[in-house]
């Protein structure tokens, strides 16, 4: 079945896609670095290539705060307890921590349960819990998400399922409001109309922005959110090196 991007994008000409790729690389030609942190993310390698870390971070990231400022210092400290043994390491423990043992780092009990659910779903019968990850977000359909037994977790949304496939090595996005905000930016400065308003058809659309542009989707996606500022730095100027870190 031909998707509604794919139809529109086979309706540009050559003037429209040259424009829509000059408005994706002025935007790129700002994230210098962000090829190798979106590398490390597909081969499932952020946070030092814990998994147990990963699907900390989803869970946090589920809520809506900001994301280097709240999250990152939470999942750090759930890392350095970890090392020390002081909290689990794998999804399976994870999907038994207690919440009065990590209420001290995260005090929002629904991104516990989201943590702990994911885990439990990804480590139920698998080998190792990077196989786990990556065997998932293979299997794993975006059209069906919440037909999905980690997208059947309370709390887990089409962001959060989206985030854990990239993590889990799939090359795609997450539909957030940033995402379509900078799309749609995008598509209005080179003067072209592809479809962004369902989830799915904002995916697929930075799918075909990608394929046309000769980046990732992965790429653009972290693109729209490090472009932004924040007091009047851009997010990759200011995260640049944390991004090595995680």
């Amino acid at each position: 079945m031909v998707s509604f991007a794919e139809m529109y994008m086979a309706g540009l000409t050559n003037d429209e896609k040259a424009r829509l790729r000059r408005a994706v690389d002025s935007r790129m030609a700002q994230c210098d670095g962000l090829r190798d942190h979106c590398d490390r993310c597909l081969a499932t390698e952020r946070w030092s290539g814990s998994v147990t870390l990963m699907v900390v971070d989803a869970a946090f990231m589920s809520i809506g705060l900001n994301y280097f400022t709240s999250v990152v210092p939470a999942v750090a400290q759930y890392e350095s307890r970890m090392k020390n043994g002081e909290l689990p390491a794998t999804l399976d423990g994870l999907s038994r921590v207690s919440y009065n043992d990590v209420a001290a780092i995260w005090r929002n009990r629904r991104s516990w349960s989201v943590a702990q659910g994911v885990a439990a779903r990804l480590a139920d019968g698998a080998a190792d819990d990077r196989s786990a990850l990556r065997e998932w977000a293979i299997r794993a359909d975006p059209r069906m998400w919440q037909d999905n037994p980690v997208g059947a977790v309370p709390g887990v949304g089409i962001n959060t399922y989206q985030y854990l496939r990239m993590m889990g090595g799939i090359d795609t996005s997450m539909p957030d409001k940033i995402v379509r905000r900078v799309v749609d930016q995008l598509l209005r400065e080179a003067r072209i109309e592809l479809p962004t308003r369902g989830d799915g058809d904002l995916i697929e659309t930075i799918d075909y922005i990608a394929h046309e542009t000769g980046y990732r989707a992965i790429e653009l996606c972290w693109m729209t959110w490090m472009v932004q500022s924040e007091g009047n730095i851009a997010r990759m100027e200011k995260y640049r090196d944390l991004l090595k870190r995680i």
